[in-house]
């Protein structure tokens, strides 16, 4: 990687972490993390969809390594955490990015063991991670920063995705708490509230509801969906020095949606 480009780069010199890695934002923010000068480690849990990741990573001549990691196991978050101090031999900022989605619909139709799965994936996940991320930025870097991917459909009403959107709600008050609880520590915490992204998800929300991109584009004032790395531009940013006074906020990433 070219130097100059590097010692220019948000997050040079940082060790970071991304969950979420194998596709979507998760894949986009672990590529351009390590183009701004990061060293990453790659979390989720398909290994398939992570090596490529990570290859094509090394290939520009970043620094990149990938755990499988299940983000509803307590012990599977951990080790992943874990992972990168003992490749990297610290950790200073976290991308908490991984999620699941169920059916649309109404919330009298939501299966139990689909929100049940919400849950565990896309809350309790995050809290998991966060955990293990204060505690080894704690033990090697001593301050740093965390990001929470929500969702602009934490901000209101969801009929189409209530459980999703209810689970994401929670995370901006996690985030809020973990802010006002590690702050004294200097480690600052934030989430990011996407709009609509062209990621594997939404597609998967497209099959079920045909036109909902274009619904929701017509009601966006930049009139089209985001591209992943246009919300991993706004993580980048939360998480490198150049964000130093900002913790506590859930930034809408969102095209003007909710404006």
């Amino acid at each position: 990687m070219n130097n100059t480009v590097n010692s220019l780069g948000l997050l040079t010199d940082k060790v970071a972490f991304i969950t979420g890695a194998g596709r979507g934002i998760g894949a986009a923010a672990a590529r351009l993390f390590a183009r701004e000068g990061a060293r990453v480690l790659l979390a989720a849990r398909t290994e398939d969809q992570l090596r490529t990741v990570t290859e094509e990573i090394r290939a520009a001549g970043g620094t990149a390594d990938y755990i499988v990691c299940d983000l509803a196991e307590a012990n599977s978050v951990r080790a992943a955490v874990d992972q990168a101090v003992l490749l990297y031999g610290r950790l200073d900022v976290a991308f908490n990015n991984g999620a699941t989605i169920a059916p649309p619909g109404p919330m009298d139709q939501a299966l139990e063991a689909d929100f049940d799965r919400l849950y565990a994936v896309n809350l309790k996940g995050p809290w998991l991670a966060m955990v293990a991320e204060v505690a080894a930025i704690r033990a090697t870097a001593g301050t740093g920063a965390i990001v929470n991917n929500s969702s602009v459909g934490s901000l209101m009403g969801n009929p189409e995705l209530p459980a999703y959107g209810a689970m994401k709600r929670a995370v901006n008050s996690l985030t809020e708490s973990a802010a006002v609880t590690y702050g004294p520590e200097g480690i600052r915490v934030n989430a990011i509230a996407p709009g609509s992204t062209l990621t594997e998800m939404i597609q998967t929300w497209e099959s079920h509801s045909p036109g909902v991109v274009e619904q929701i584009a017509a009601r966006t004032p930049l009139r089209r969906a985001a591209a992943p790395e246009e919300i991993a531009q706004a993580a980048a940013w939360l998480l490198s020095d150049r964000s130093s006074y900002v913790t506590g906020t859930v930034l809408r990433v969102d095209g003007g949606l909710q404006a």
